[in-house]
């Protein structure tokens, strides 16, 4: 199926990022937007976006756009869509959504009428007085922002986060989208000697060794197109062996990582071993005042505990205090910290070479790098 509209939501912060890696995967009429970036393609760029993408939230079929400010005019716009195009006539196609700053503020009204919407069009394209939605399921998804509604179908089932290999995590884990975004900032190379003295569950060891392997994130997971009717299986076989094809295990990369925890320890060498990279990772019990820079270059990438999530804010500060001493200024090393405090830099004794504003969750960070 050509001349297909995509939706991939990201992470604030996160758009750029997003587009360049869309971009490099060849893919064409990209666009970065506000928390999302827009794409065409095919279903073989569907299958590729899904399975390759380290950055997106999920990929959706943009089926259409409009504005509505009533209900109405929301039920005729979503009716004349081609539902058609996708669903068939025994396919599910549950709905929900969201909608920030407009006139139809309710969503279990908004859902109620897009649905009534779709089963009136696909009634009159089927000829059928009900639908029995017991085949392929279609997700359906809005969104409406200022009374701008965006209609889409799912194609990524669990969110592309959800790699598969964090069964378990500690009590604040990094989002893995948000850590392999700090890892392309930092870029992460096939010879890196990658550090991270807070690894807790071990997201970014994790991340930064499936980039350099060129480990696609999406390859052993399951995806909610992969049931479409309208896509070949081939199409996804086709994508997974092209994946398969650039890893590339026969590199110097390592990832050492470090926490005081014996339990976040554990984790992350259990983690890296069910997301197949555990031979490049190690992980031991220790404090931070005990780190050190190893001689040569090296990448530090972390996330500290902070108050707004472990710590109180004085004992974050505290602590920041410490990193700033042991993560000394010396050629070849470098430094990639993200964290909520707006002071952080007066704490850790140095302003950073460049900033980045990032967001973990709905929590406004900034990633402070030191580079020269």
């Amino acid at each position: 199926m050509e001349n297909l509209n995509f939706v991939a939501p990201c992470l604030f912060g996160v758009e750029g990022i997003l587009a360049d890696e869309l971009k490099r995967m060849g893919i064409e009429s990209v666009v970065a937007e506000n928390g999302r970036v827009l794409f065409k393609g095919d279903e073989n760029t569907l299958a590729k976006a899904n399975i390759n993408s380290r950055f997106a939230e999920r990929i959706l079929i943009n089926v259409g756009e409009f504005t509505a400010e009533t209900f109405s005019e929301l039920f005729d716009n979503v009716k004349k869509l081609e539902w058609e195009r996708f669903i068939g006539k025994d396919d599910a196609f549950p709905v929900n959504g969201w909608s920030l700053n407009s006139t139809l503020f309710s969503i279990p009204d908004c859902q109620s009428i897009v649905k009534k919407a779709i089963v009136e069009r696909l009634k009159s394209k089927y000829n059928v007085g009900w639908f029995s939605e017991t085949g392929s399921e279609y997700r359906v998804r809005f969104s409406i922002m200022k009374n701008k509604v965006t209609m889409m179908i799912d194609t990524s089932g669990e969110g592309l986060h959800k790699r598969g290999y964090r069964r378990n995590s500690n009590d604040a884990p990094l989002k893995e989208t948000l850590a392999a975004a700090m890892c392309d900032q930092a870029r992460i190379y096939p010879d890196t000697q990658f550090l991270d003295p807070f690894c807790g569950s071990g997201t970014l060891l994790i991340e930064a060794a499936m980039m350099a392997a060129k480990i696609a994130p999406g390859l052993n997971r399951y995806f909610a197109a992969e049931r479409f009717d309208f896509i070949n299986e081939k199409v996804w076989q086709n994508a997974r062996t092209e994946a398969m094809d650039k890893i590339n295990r026969k590199i110097e990369f390592s990832a050492h990582g470090f926490d005081i925890d014996k339990n976040a320890v554990e984790l992350t060498l259990a983690n890296a071993q069910k997301a197949g990279v555990k031979g490049f990772i190690d992980a031991r019990v220790a404090d931070i005042k005990d780190f050190k820079v190893p001689d040569g270059r090296s990448l530090t990438i972390t996330n500290p505990p902070y108050g707004e999530r472990l710590l109180d804010v004085k004992q974050a500060e505290e602590l920041y205090k410490t990193m700033g001493e042991v993560f000394v200024k010396q050629q070849g090393s470098k430094y990639f910290i993200i964290s909520p405090h707006d002071e952080f830099e007066n704490h850790f004794g140095r302003v950073a070479d460049k900033r980045r504003k990032l967001y973990n969750g709905m929590i406004k960070c900034q990633l402070f790098m030191y580079f020269k």
